[in-house]
């Protein structure tokens, strides 16, 4: 029994330094875009590690994500009280996440609407209220934000719920991702023309100056999540998201000559226009899908029982 313990114990140590892991080498990935102080970015990709790995591993994971985030902010906060109040609020955010999912019954699949529904509202916009709100109040306390409390809170605020959008869905389909048997090549084409689209779609959008392109992403989110439901979804709602992030941060196309908050209201509105679209519909058509089958095997069912009945001798 004791082996076992050991084991039991080392395994769960190992998943926390794991995860502390990935969380700071996302979070410098992160860092590269920082529009505020060298640490507020519309885009932070640990909130949605950290929500995906309670998700996988449970609440007993939170340790990782605490060392992840203070080692993160060990080399960018203010003082030693800041860093720890912000690492406090970067993990007290997605654990509030996980805790109220887990209460409304969020499924991991994200094949039922109420499940997209959820994670929009209550994983990304509701739970990640607690870390924007710490970290930016601990950073005007110390008096190391130079610009007003409203501007950074908000750009804080989007980018963690971004983060979940974005990035948890993405890890939720990598986890049960699996190599089809038998993999078809037209499927496979499709997939392939999918990204290119998706990608050639989004380059040009960003690119051209002082042009609102940025809406044709949304025909390939659709397609995206009309043909491969979250597993197209997902993937496609990354990368535009990410390469949107990245012109705005650089000032590219539809984001020159634009001050920070004009950016900021630009790029979130567009970032969250697509993770709804393409979360949401993918949801909804799985659930749809669903529908369908449970409605043709009944009738498969109910065909069985009429033809095993005999008819009555008149």
């Amino acid at each position: 029994m004791r082996d076992e313990e050991i084991r039991r114990y080392g395994s769960l140590a190992l998943r926390i330094l794991a995860v502390a892991a990935v969380y700071y080498g996302s979070a410098r990935l992160g860092l590269l875009q920082h529009l505020v102080r060298g640490q507020i970015t519309p885009l932070w990709p640990p909130t949605g590690l950290a929500l995906a790995a309670l998700l996988f591993f449970g609440l007993r994971i939170w340790p990782g994500i605490a060392l992840g985030a203070f080692l993160v902010n060990l080399s960018i906060g203010p003082t030693a009280t800041a860093v720890l109040a912000i690492a406090a609020g970067n993990t007290a955010a997605p654990v509030c996440a996980y805790l109220m999912l887990r209460r409304v019954g969020f499924r991991q699949e994200l094949d039922r609407l109420r499940d997209g529904l959820a994670l929009v509202f209550l994983g990304a916009l509701g739970g990640m209220l607690v870390s924007s709100t710490v970290g930016t109040t601990t950073l005007v306390l110390s008096g190391a934000l130079e610009r007003g409390f409203w501007p950074a809170w908000s750009v804080w605020w989007t980018g963690d719920a971004m983060g979940v959008l974005v990035v948890t869905p993405f890890l939720l389909v990598l986890r049960r991702a699996r190599w089809p048997v038998p993999a078809d090549p037209a499927r496979w084409a499709e997939a392939a023309a999918l990204g290119v689209c998706t990608l050639g779609v989004t380059l040009l959008a960003v690119s051209v100056r002082n042009s609102p392109l940025l809406f044709l992403v949304f025909p390939c989110l659709i397609w995206a999540a009309f043909r491969f439901q979250l597993a197209g979804a997902a993937p496609c709602a990354l990368a535009v998201s990410t390469l949107a992030v990245t012109a705005a941060a650089e000032e590219l196309g539809p984001f020159s000559g634009r001050d920070l908050f004009a950016n900021m209201v630009t790029l979130q509105a567009f970032n969250g226009a697509t993770a709804l679209t393409a979360l949401l519909m993918a949801a909804m058509i799985a659930e749809r899908n669903r529908t369908y089958e449970e409605i043709r095997r009944v009738c498969a069912r109910l065909a069985e029982i009429v033809s095993g009945i005999e008819p009555r001798d008149r």
